[in-house]
């Protein structure tokens, strides 16, 4: 795709919030769009493999009446000229950009978090519950990961339903203070539910997620990436690791003590291959 309209579909596009199935759809324009641009709302629903209303929904979520209104503003993009260009280059580029825009946003923020006071109210509460469902859940899993490394009860939840209510109130009991939550989009019910229900525990709630107006107690917000068909969370990865960092940092005895501790399991299980796979030949 040419560069010129590539960049003309990526304005429209820009900050909007769209679904998987929306998203099909604007990948199928960013790589076909000289020939959409002619196509009927159909035509369109069957290339890109969604239904026909679907098309017409995403072109409401633009801004416009319908698919033919939105055709009609695309068709200049297009008519205007351009030369040939790589559209799933170009598709890959815009996300990696775009999340690169979304960690300089948490640069730029770092002084705003409260971080060191934040790292030090988790590494002295035990156990510590982190949650996360769905989506979150893989965040949520990196980040108790590590955090087990230096703080010596970490209690990942990540299945709904009673179970995660047991979990919370058995973390509860045990003396927990704290819950960690990552909630990012879609933002599961259950799992703003289960904060409601933490908080009447007398939980207080630190969540990593992208909405600075979150429902939380102490509310660390990164932009998530939003260009390709699911979302990327490389900001909210960052902001979840500069906690970790401040919780190693708040406790910093018993961190060393750990993380030796840690070596040494894995010098004596081989938990890890030394060097690169070829250095086993």
């Amino acid at each position: 795709m040419a560069d010129g309209y590539h960049g003309g579909l990526n304005v429209l596009l820009d900050g909007r919030r769209l679904s998987p199935v929306q998203r099909r759809i604007a990948h199928y324009l960013s790589e076909h769009l000289d020939e959409a641009i002619f196509l009927s709302s159909v035509e369109l629903a069957e290339r890109a493999g969604v239904s026909q209303p679907s098309v017409t929904r995403f072109a409401m979520v633009l801004g416009f009446a319908g698919y033919p209104e939105l055709r009609q503003a695309l068709r200049p993009l297009v008519l205007g000229g351009g030369g040939a260009g790589q559209p799933q280059e170009s598709l890959l580029r815009g996300a990696i950009d775009c999340e690169i825009r979304n960690l300089a946003v948490v640069r730029e923020r770092l002084a705003a978090f409260p971080l060191k006071e934040l790292g030090e109210q988790l590494a002295a509460t035990e156990p510590l519950p982190v949650l996360g469902l769905r989506v979150s859940c893989g965040l949520a899993t990196t980040f108790a990961y590590y955090a087990r490394r230096i703080h010596p009860d970490v209690r990942l939840l990540t299945h709904g339903g009673s179970e995660l209510v047991d979990g919370l109130h058995a973390a509860r009991r045990a003396g927990a203070e704290w819950l960690v939550a990552v909630v990012l989009p879609r933002y599961p019910r259950e799992a703003v539910q289960a904060l409601e229900y933490a908080e009447k525990l007398g939980l207080r709630v630190a969540a990593i997620t992208d909405k600075p107006d979150f429902p939380a107690e102490v509310v660390l917000d990164a932009p998530v990436g939003d260009r390709l068909v699911f979302d990327s969370h490389a900001a909210p990865l960052a902001l979840a690791m500069a906690l970790v960092e401040a919780m190693a940092d708040a406790a910093p005895l018993r961190t060393q003590a750990r993380l030796e501790e840690y070596e040494r399991m894995t010098d004596e299980t081989g938990a890890f291959v030394p060097g690169l796979p070829g250095d086993l030949a």
